[in-house]
């Protein structure tokens, strides 16, 4: 069964890094899940879904996989660029945009 190892992306609802520097095991799913007529609750026989593994370094997370013999992929983290942007900028005599509200 094949696995993915990643670092999570941070969440929209949250201003830190939380949790964004750990490394995350995570198997992809055997089967598709299903939707139950009755109470349109969605499940799945699968039990490994339900399992994500945290690790602190990627090669540890890799070796893991390496010993029980898990197929894996890893999936390269995306760092975010960031802008520096001062708020007297918008102030400027010699801005390049009309400043309008």
């Amino acid at each position: 069964m094949p696995a993915k190892i990643y670092r999570p992306a941070k969440t929209a609802m949250q201003s830190g890094k939380a949790k964004t520097n750990i490394w995350v095991l995570e198997f992809d799913p055997e089967t598709p899940r299903k939707i139950d007529p009755i109470m349109g609750y969605t499940s799945s026989g699968d039990m490994r879904q339900q399992l994500k593994l945290t690790f602190e370094t990627q090669e540890q997370a890799e070796d893991y996989a390496k010993r029980n013999g898990i197929e894996y992929r890893v999936i390269p983290p995306k760092d975010p660029i960031r802008q520096t942007v001062s708020y007297s900028d918008n102030f400027r005599f010699n801005r390049i945009q009309p400043w309008t509200h």
